[in-house]
């Protein structure tokens, strides 16, 4: 069973479990469903059908998890909170320009050493980029927390939080091939599923963490990716604490 958070599970029911379909039915049915409804209507997966931001199949950005190559470079992005911190992690393939995002993480309410430790498991050597307002603080407190996890060993750089440009990017991506996404990545599903704009045109700022750390990826995160051979030559885990920020510059 899927799991969506430390403390809740997914469960969904599709058409096949509905007897009285013929497969005539069921053909003709999703020949009449836009793309990106058909998982929500065949498949029992919730989500917002008007106003998404993402509205593309999911099964055309998903992939079966696989090995990625050493000589993909890779990066994480990272959104901090008290309530929710979440990160993700990108590998390029340069040959065909593509992004996999390749692992997910997400918990509430943990202290930050707990959030380092499970990001260093993925790599230690991996770069990041980090929300610059940490969810709704200023840009100084921004600065703050970087220099925090900075001090606790962590490679990473203040993201572009440029909103509408990060979006139309995101969806260039998954619409062009370009963004690929591990089918265990289950949490970061369940948000695009959601994922939408309200009346007025604005998104909807609401169990986002991972999209908004998609969005750091795809925007700055990919433009710092390295392989592990390239970091440890340029010794990226000795001189964090010690490099200025490429972005603020001190």
């Amino acid at each position: 069973m899927p799991e969506v958070s430390p403390s809740k599970y997914l469960v969904t029911a599709t058409w096949d479990d509905v007897p009285h379909l013929s497969e005539e039915e069921k053909r003709r049915l999703w020949d009449g469903i836009p793309p990106h409804q058909r998982k929500s209507r065949a498949k029992g997966i919730p989500q917002l059908g008007v106003g998404l931001i993402y509205p593309v199949d999911e099964e055309s950005i998903t992939v079966d998890d696989f090995e990625v190559p050493e000589f993909w470079p890779k990066a994480y992005a990272l959104d901090v909170g008290w309530k929710v911190t979440a990160a993700l992690w990108g590998a390029w393939d340069r040959q065909n320009d593509c992004v996999y995002v390749w692992s997910v993480y997400s918990q509430t309410e943990k202290e930050p050493a707990t959030h380092v430790d499970a990001i260093k498991a993925r790599g230690y050597w991996i770069p990041g980029v980090i929300d610059p307002a940490a969810r709704g603080r200023s840009q100084k407190d921004g600065v703050a927390l970087l220099n925090e996890y900075v001090g606790m060993g962590l490679d990473l750089d203040l993201a572009d939080n440029t909103v509408e440009s990060g979006l139309f990017a995101v969806y260039r991506r998954m619409v062009s091939g370009r963004l690929k996404i591990f089918k265990t990545c289950f949490p970061l599903f369940a948000e695009l599923s959601r994922y939408h704009r309200n009346e007025r045109g604005e998104v909807v700022k609401e169990n986002d963490h991972l999209c908004d750390c998609l969005r750091y990826l795809v925007v700055s995160g990919m433009a710092l990716a390295v392989t592990q051979i390239v970091a440890e030559q340029d010794d990226h885990r000795n001189i964090a604490t010690q490099r200025r920020n490429r972005v603020t510059g001190y």
